[in-house]
């Protein structure tokens, strides 16, 4: 990936221990590790002493810099190698006061946390959280930095947003681009197109109830990661993630609506299978993914994640609800499983089997527009009966 590590061994060498004005040593970079997907990767380097440093970004191409004082680098360089959202990562000396760290981006970046921990052993970690960002949301960044002065991570124009009474749902449509997902027995449409006519309608949908607002991860026949999805709904702030799908099974009268919550422990072996079949999606469409998005191993993280299991069920219970005696269902609709894409661990999420391509008459049911609306109505029903209850509660 092109890394250059510039070890100072050389310079250093050079220098006389009795000299007059003799440069400091610099700080050691003793190890470094990268981890992460194309939505989110997290840098850690360690160091022996703190480091003082400041963050730029550069345009064409996206590029975040990261100044540090005399460095010297003394990790192998492939522990530093570009993976994740960076396609380039270059290290090395500025002179004799400093060094820089350049991330080259495979597109726009932000970093969400960009600051230094201690460690047990007394010494310190950098630590660089980046995540995807919009072209304009990168372009702010660029255009309001000041290089004049030393920045940590710079301020996140989402997270910075006022908060409003708007209830916002993230509803993604399942598979696209080179993933085409399931494909219909009979007519051989591929399920993409099914769930992204689905989404739309679902939002245009929502858009149109007071208080709520909606938005689509994905607009068009666009691949995007698992990963991708997740983040689009956090940096959409949103208060619901719903993802729809139209699956296949071997059995091919099984057929009807089945809604999904996460779980570590499938409720069944069809769950289980579904789930494995789906997070293969990244996986099919050339994404490898060598080590998982960053996680913060936090008490108060585990409890958050409890909290919102605990509104998806919610929302599930409602979807169902709003289904029987409408909607055609499965036996035992409420099902669970470990889906990736529902693993927010802030936002209360559900995945949507709307019905199975693999079943002739599920197959016809999905096609038709009339009744893809009807399905969309008692979803808007569910949701606006959960955000009722939501803002009754308090939240």
């Amino acid at each position: 990936m092109g890394c250059v590590a510039l070890l100072l061994i050389s310079a250093i060498a050079t220098l006389s221990p009795t000299a007059v004005g003799a440069t400091p040593q610099p700080l050691l970079a003793f190890s470094a590790r990268v981890a992460g997907d194309e939505a989110r990767t997290r840098i850690v380097i360690d160091f022996e002493k703190k480091p003082e440093f400041s963050v730029h970004y550069v345009a064409a191409p996206e590029r975040v810099i990261v100044d540090l004082p005399a460095t010297a680098f003394g990790f192998p360089a492939e522990d530093l190698s570009a993976r994740g959202l960076f396609k380039d990562i270059r290290y090395g000396t500025m002179g004799e006061a400093s060094a820089r760290i350049v991330l080259t981006a495979k597109k726009p970046v932000k970093l969400s946390i960009a600051e230094v921990q201690s460690n047990d052993n007394g010494s310190y970690r950098l630590v660089l959280d980046a995540e995807m960002a919009s072209k304009e949301v990168f372009a702010d960044l660029v255009k309001t930095q000041n290089w004049a002065m030393p920045r940590a991570a710079a301020p996140d124009p989402l997270a910075m947003a006022v908060k409003d009474n708007v209830f916002t749902v993230a509803v993604d449509a399942g598979h696209g681009g080179i993933d085409a997902g399931a494909t219909g027995a009979g007519t051989k449409t591929p399920e993409k197109t099914i769930t992204l006519a689905f989404a739309k309608t679902l939002a245009e949908r929502l858009n149109k109830v007071d208080g709520i607002k909606a938005f689509l991860t994905r607009d068009d026949d666009t691949f995007l990661s698992l990963s991708e999805r997740v983040t689009l709904a956090r940096q959409g702030h949103a208060d619901l993630f719903v993802s729809a799908h139209a699956d296949t099974l071997g059995q091919k009268d099984i057929r009807g609506a089945t809604v999904y919550t996460l779980s570590d422990k499938a409720s069944d072996r069809m769950a289980e299978n579904l789930a494995t079949r789906e997070n293969l999606s990244d996986e099919l469409a050339g994404y490898t993914l060598q080590s998982g998005p960053p996680e913060v191993a936090d008490i108060l993280l585990d409890l958050t994640r409890r909290e919102t299991q605990a509104f998806s069920i919610a929302l599930a219970t409602n979807v169902v609800e709003s289904f029987e005696g409408q909607i055609g269902l499965i036996n035992n609709p409420h099902r669970y499983a470990g889906f990736q894409v529902l693993r927010a661990p802030d936002i209360p999420s559900v995945l949507l089997e709307l019905g199975f391509l693999s079943n002739a008459e599920d197959e016809k049911l999905l096609l038709d527009e009339s009744w893809r609306s009807k399905v969309i109505d008692r979803m808007v029903d569910a949701i606006r009966r959960y955000r009722d209850r939501a803002v009754a509660n308090g939240g």
